[in-house]
């Protein structure tokens, strides 16, 4: 199996980076299911459940999400409804939405998905590591491909969630600090890891906000409304090849579209 993995979607810019490029990349690369974060997919910051069908409309098969999940009201009520996303699996106990799940291919072939929130630098909640390992297990009774999206802060939590599931999923690819590593590596185990996927929207910017908005912050201290950057678009995913019996990766590549042709 294939799987196009696309880093944080932040706002319209990023919509249209997928409206702009996806079609091409999943003919190009012969891709099986595409998978993106969306959690700030509406104006930079959270989502709705309008953005995230007009995301699926575009080819991405499944969405997960963030500590930014409840940002947005109507995602929260509506959230239950949407079978193609997955909201971090360590949230509280009884929260709407579903933090793992198994989505089946046209084929046949199954895919199971968690979605987990890091601890550090982050809002309290449940043990990732203990979630995660425990939602691994549950998927495993249907499928050996999984793939974790651990949506944290930290570069060392990142890694050490990578090692303790080697071997116990297909990948564990790291988003939400916008930013795409140079890290991706096939663990001993047979586990693809990177430590951040990167962001997809206004690249011209600081981490996908008006890079005057965040420059003001930083020199005054004073809070300001951050707006979704539109400048210098740009699109961040992995690839990921899988062999469909073992669930082991057998690569793991990054890939970058942007308008600027002297960006690598």
């Amino acid at each position: 199996m294939r799987i196009l993995f696309i880093g944080d979607v932040v706002g319209r810019a990023g919509r249209t980076c997928l409206a702009q490029w996806l079609p091409e990349l999943q003919v190009e690369h012969d891709v099986d299911i595409t998978v993106a974060n969306g959690e700030n997919a509406a104006g930079g910051v959270g989502a709705t459940p309008e953005v995230l069908d007009e995301l699926h409309g575009i080819g991405v098969q499944l969405i997960t999400l963030g500590n930014h999940t409840w940002k947005k009201r109507e995602l929260t009520t509506g959230l239950d409804a949407m079978e193609y996303v997955v909201r971090p699996a360590n949230f509280a106990e009884g929260v709407p939405g579903r933090g793992s799940m198994v989505h089946g291919l046209a084929d046949g072939r199954k895919l199971g998905i968690v979605n987990l929130v890091g601890r550090v630098f982050m809002p309290c909640v449940q043990c990732p590591f203990e979630v995660g390992k425990r939602k691994v297990e549950e998927l495993h009774r249907e499928t050996a491909l999984i793939l974790v999206d651990f949506h944290a802060e930290a570069t060392a939590e990142k890694i050490a969630l990578g090692w303790y599931l080697d071997g116990l999923c297909s990948a564990v690819v790291g988003t939400h600090t916008h930013v795409q590593t140079a890290d991706e590596r096939v663990l001993p185990q047979g586990t693809a890891y990177i430590t951040d996927v990167g962001m997809s929207g206004g690249l011209d910017s600081v981490i996908g906000v008006k890079r005057e908005l965040a420059i003001e912050r930083f020199l005054t201290g004073i809070p300001v409304r951050f707006e979704a950057a539109k400048e210098g678009l740009g699109l961040c995913a992995v690839l990921i090849d899988v062999d469909d019996q073992t669930g082991r990766a057998r690569s793991i590549e990054r890939i970058i579209r942007t308008e600027n042709k002297n960006r690598p």
